[in-house]
């Protein structure tokens, strides 16, 4: 985690000194430089783990506590965002398109076959940031929207997950045990982080999906709605393993 994040800050600190060469000013806010600006963006898209630059941020997270990993997986997030929001307007448009979609379709897919929880929730956290990525190229203001409700749903995910202790899809079928209320919380936030009507998750993803449609970018819209299938997926897949499955029991039982 400290190299990948070194080396992107090292990477926004060589783009800064190469704008500050040659405009003689060391406010990124503007970059004219179109090579200052890649470099810019493809640093803060290491730091925020979307794809292709993500192969570090599920390893991380796995590695990570519970609490860690939702440090890593929002607060985190804020700081390169905040950098994004100030170069929104001097943004690459098609990379930053292009990395959200990459980073719907890879974390989609690679988050089919992962059965622990922490590495699900950051394959989770990749398509988020590409729905966000494609969100910050048309409008700041649904980018708000959907950073707000990403943040708030992925809490309230990690809080649960963490009162139960949950590490493994297997150990969600457990959590029956634990608390009813928490068990329908835990089934409603998977559903709106997958985005299903009408949870709240569906907003944001109608909004840009709409927002695309009236920019004629119709294939781009057609092609992050269909990735966002296998996403949802795993996230049914859990809140069938929350709430419609019981654990097997172990008790020995004498036949007669």
């Amino acid at each position: 985690y400290f190299i990948i994040q070194t080396l992107a800050a090292a990477m926004i600190l060589f783009a800064s000194t190469l704008n500050a060469w040659q405009t003689g000013h060391w406010a990124i806010t503007y970059p004219t430089c179109p090579l200052t600006t890649t470099i810019i963006t493809t640093a803060i898209m290491m730091k925020l783990g979307a794809a292709p630059l993500h192969l570090w941020y599920p390893e991380i997270m796995q590695g990570a506590t519970l609490n860690t990993a939702l440090i890593i997986s929002t607060w985190q997030k804020i700081a390169p965002m905040s950098m994004l929001y100030m170069m929104h307007k001097n943004l690459p448009t098609t990379l930053v398109l292009l990395t959200g979609l990459l980073s719907t379709l890879i974390g989609g897919w690679a988050g089919l076959n992962q059965t622990q929880t922490r590495k699900i929730l950051a394959h989770s956290s990749i398509v988020h940031m590409g729905w966000l990525l494609i969100a910050l190229a048309m409008d700041t203001a649904l980018a708000t929207l959907t950073l707000a409700l990403y943040i708030l749903m992925t809490t309230a995910m990690f809080t649960s997950l963490n009162t139960t202790s949950t590490k493994t899809i297997t150990d969600m079928g457990t959590t029956w045990s634990a608390s009813p209320t928490l068990l329908t919380l835990s089934m409603l936030t998977l559903t709106s982080l997958g985005g299903l009507p009408p949870m709240t998750g569906f907003t944001p993803k109608l909004l840009i999906l709409n927002d695309l449609s009236m920019n004629h970018l119709l294939p781009l819209a057609t092609l992050i709605a269909l990735a966002t299938l296998p996403s949802l997926f795993f996230y049914v897949r859990m809140a069938y393993m929350t709430t419609l499955t019981t654990p097997p029991t172990t008790t020995n039982t004498k036949y007669t």
